[in-house]
């Protein structure tokens, strides 16, 4: 069974930095893709960043130039390092990966459970 873990999330102060972190693991034959979401109360879920294997990562408007993504292929890892939190960067994160399992000809997304990010101001 294939499955996401995330880890990292927690409060900080508004300035501060985190650095979430999400394993893959399973009978993975290829990841396509991994990156992170994000859903605030009463907001629909935004991409917050993605990498794309042999690809740029891309990031959305609001976080560009604070949030780096990072990608360890060995490990089936993402990461996401997070810079000059803003209080609207509250949210919960979600792990996500587009996916080809072991005996499988069909790449799927999976999601990670989340990690609560609160930001203080």
């Amino acid at each position: 069974q294939v499955q996401l873990v995330e880890s990292g999330g927690g409060l900080v102060q508004a300035g501060g930095s985190l650095r979430l972190s999400c394993a893959a693991s399973g009978s993975i034959f290829r990841i396509n893709a991994m990156g992170w979401y994000r859903q605030a109360p009463g907001k629909q879920r935004e991409l917050v960043a993605a990498i794309i294997s042999g690809g740029n990562p891309s990031f959305a408007d609001s976080v560009k130039g604070r949030f780096t993504i990072s990608r360890d292929n060995a490990k089936n890892t993402v990461y996401l390092q997070m810079n000059s939190l803003k209080p609207e960067d509250t949210a919960v994160y979600y792990c996500h990966a587009n996916m080809v399992v072991a005996g499988s000809p069909y790449a799927v997304d999976y999601w990670g459970k989340g990690t609560l990010v609160t930001v203080s101001s």
